[in-house]
């Protein structure tokens, strides 16, 4: 019953679950769900500020850009990117790290060492450098902005997955399938993968939160997404020149990153709770 009444989302992470499943729903429906075509420009109503503002429109809840653009209609398209980044490039870096974290931990010695050392070299090299050297030099696309997240990130999961095999291949029924002589694999995927999925789930989720941020990032400073396809961080760079006049150009888009990197937040938080053994 305590492990059931434990289960149960707290006020946050509630609000962090109906959050996600509604970017969630925006990102599938796309086009289906946006209340205006969010690439047909409107010259006639470009600028026009949110509905409950003074020269406003219930057409066009959120206002218009400087195209004329709707604003909740690019937003909602706009989500599919930050998650589908998001999610891939953490798959990407989650698969990397797990698997070099379990070979680093589970054997030691000299690959061990091998391992830590490349991971800490990467660590030692500020992200943002790496992030910029590689789509400066191969261009902006989707397919290598997910392949730089995965490649970048796998330490923080290596890192991680190596602590917890170290403290758990010392356990006593690892040690006796050990000694009853089966195989490697096995006792990893049976006796060690079990114990270690909690703190990978966490792991995970928050970084889906930092890649949604470093995602609307570059693609703020022009590395990320290219138009026509529409991503937050593109919203903010178009409207940062226009927040004296049309605050809502770029003020919106901030809310729903934040909005976004929030609820992965608080789902984090209540997941490390829930799937942590010590907790009551």
């Amino acid at each position: 019953m305590r492990r059931n009444h434990k289960l149960r989302p707290n006020g946050p992470a509630l609000v962090g679950i109906l959050l996600l499943l509604a970017f969630i729903v925006f990102a599938i429906g796309g086009t289906a769900v946006a209340p205006v075509n969010p690439l047909q420009p409107d010259l006639a109503n470009r600028l026009l500020p949110p509905a409950w503002v003074d020269g406003g429109t219930t057409k066009y809840l959120l206002g218009t850009d400087q195209l004329g653009r709707d604003i909740l209609s690019r937003l909602f398209v706009g989500s599919r990117i930050a998650i589908l980044v998001g999610l891939l490039g953490v798959g990407l870096a989650l698969t990397i790290g797990v698997v070099l974290g379990v070979i680093s931990g589970y054997f030691g010695g000299w690959i061990d060492s091998l391992i830590m050392r490349i991971t800490d070299t990467l660590v030692a090299i500020p992200n943002v450098i790496l992030y910029l050297t590689v789509l400066g030099v191969f261009g902006p696309s989707l397919g290598l902005l997910v392949a730089v997240v995965g490649f970048i990130n796998w330490t923080t999961f290596a890192r991680v997955v190596r602590g917890e095999v170290l403290a758990v291949r010392e356990l006593e029924h690892v040690e006796a399938a050990r000694a009853n002589g089966q195989r490697t694999a096995a006792i990893i995927v049976k006796q060690v993968a079990p114990l270690i999925v909690a703190p990978i789930v966490v792991v995970a989720t928050l970084n889906v939160a930092a890649v949604v941020i470093l995602e609307a990032s570059l693609s703020f400073l022009g590395l990320g997404v290219q138009p026509p396809t529409v991503t937050w961080g593109r919203m903010l760079a178009d409207g940062r020149q226009l927040l004296a006049t049309a605050w809502w150009v770029a003020s919106f888009p901030g809310v729903f990153i934040t909005l976004l990197s929030l609820s992965l937040i608080l789902i984090g938080d209540w997941l490390r709770d829930v799937l942590d053994p010590r907790s009551s």
